[in-house]
């Protein structure tokens, strides 16, 4: 591989600096921390709406359900989204970087962070988080930097999994995507750079490091959620977008259903629910039925996720919300 692409691919730019490591590091040390505090007891946050009061503070299988989590947790982070801000429930969200160019508008900034319940059936088997981390410089380009974090099981298995999205400022194209799995002891690193301008990616966590076709505006399992908050969803519309950095996997669809209220740990919320489709096996595919609850208002906040497959069901319920202090 040949080129400048090839020159940064073999180069240390390619590997996580040490300002990402460090942030990648916070993001666990919040997520252990959370996790291993009282059931009953709720981290203070600011409420989706002020006029809601906050709510009262009261072997295989295992590694198919929260593996599987992780994964449709993620692509629901990637299928809600829309506006900015600047706060942070830990230093990782501080770090943002000043710059002057030129940003889309967005319903999310950085220190948004929500918090869930993950349930299998009425069991609840863990936690799951989703965060906006920073505005970094990624490449010379301001990029919002994204994470979703699932922690859970039992003295038999546990999953402790990250995922992390960068996506330019301006056009909210995928420039990198970084999936560290922790399952059943078996640690699992996938590094991709993504590289709009010439439509292709490299998986730099593999050898050898190749290019890859992508698309001219692509899209990661977590920026998806984000380019989602941005734009209108109407009843009974269906939106198809070639945009997953992955061509194979286009398009991926989304069914805007119908609105109803719903009722979450974190309050009461009149939501819009969708159904996205990709071409995978699993909750997204036609056969999985996944649904997701946005909030029906400009920021289409994750309230919840409930989908049905062969062995049981697995909900995500929103419990706290940490808004961006821009908002």
């Amino acid at each position: 591989m040949g080129g400048k692409y090839g020159a940064i691919a073999e180069g240390a730019s390619f590997r996580a600096s040490s300002r990402e490591r460090r942030s990648r590091a916070a993001i666990r040390r919040a997520h252990t921390r959370d996790a291993s505090a009282s059931s009953d007891r709720r981290p203070e946050s600011l409420p989706l709406y002020p006029n809601r009061s906050t709510p009262r503070r009261s072997g295989r299988g295992w590694r198919v359900k929260l593996a599987t989590i992780s994964r449709l947790a993620v692509f629901a982070a990637a299928t809600a989204t829309s506006s900015w801000g600047q706060s942070s429930p830990t230093a990782a969200a501080q770090t943002v970087v000043a710059s002057t160019a030129k940003r889309a508008k967005v319903p999310f900034g950085a220190g948004e962070r929500m918090e869930y319940d993950v349930k299998f059936g009425a069991l609840r088997v863990g936690n799951a988080h989703m965060e906006v981390v920073a505005l970094d410089n990624l490449r010379g380009r301001p990029a919002w930097h994204t994470a979703f974090w699932v922690q859970g099981g039992n003295f038999l298995y546990r999953v402790n999994d990250v995922y992390e999205s960068w996506m330019d400022a301006e056009t909210l194209s995928s420039l990198r995507f970084v999936q560290e799995l922790e399952e059943g002891g078996k640690d699992v690193e996938r590094r991709f750079e993504i590289y709009p301008e010439r439509a292709i990616f490299i998986q730099t966590s593999k050898k050898p490091q190749k290019e890859e076709k992508s698309v001219s505006q692509p899209l990661d399992d977590g920026s998806f959620l984000y380019f989602l908050r941005t734009i209108p969803l109407v009843v009974g519309e269906t939106y198809d977008f070639d945009r997953y950095f992955r061509p194979d996997r286009n398009p991926v669809r989304i069914r805007v259903l119908r609105k109803e209220r719903i009722k979450v740990p974190a309050g009461t919320f009149d939501a819009i629910v969708v159904q996205p489709i990709i071409k995978t096996k699993g909750i997204f595919s036609e056969n999985g039925r996944a649904e997701v609850w946005l909030s029906d208002d400009e920021r289409h906040i994750m309230l919840q996720l409930k989908s049905r497959l062969k062995f049981g069901s697995l909900n995500l319920y929103l419990k706290s919300y940490f808004q961006s202090p821009n908002s």
